[in-house]
């Protein structure tokens, strides 16, 4: 069984989909609730620097949008790490934290391969 951590927004739609998931495979996790807990940098620099910061900002939300176009210009690694650490719900979801890697976003087929 793999033990692992969830990290999201519990209302997000995405997140009730790959929590759903998640039981019916019967895999143990801990959830951590952006909301509620915040992220730490350091661990958000470390995803950024395994998986590339690209894959960690979710630019298609609501929340990018509605950024002064400053914030949204020129972002490198260091601006959208800063970016996604005052704004959790820029972090795509969920962020799973398992002892082979990292996953970002639920894809049922993908997860199933890694997790399942």
């Amino acid at each position: 069984m793999t033990k692992m951590t969830l990290y999201g927004i519990p209302g997000c739609d995405t997140m009730k989909k790959a929590r759903v998931w998640l039981d019916a495979h019967g895999v143990e996790y801990a959830f951590h609730d952006y909301k509620k807990q915040g992220i730490d940098l350091a661990r958000l620099q470390g995803w950024a620097d395994k998986i590339g910061w690209e894959m960690l900002l979710n630019k298609r939300g609501t929340t990018f949008r509605k950024l002064d176009d400053a914030d949204k210009a020129d972002i490198d690694t260091a601006k959208a790490v800063k970016l996604m650490a005052a704004n959790p719900s820029l972090i795509k979801r969920p962020v799973v934290e398992h002892t082979r890697g990292l996953i970002v976003g639920f894809d049922s087929d993908e997860w199933e391969k890694t997790l399942g």
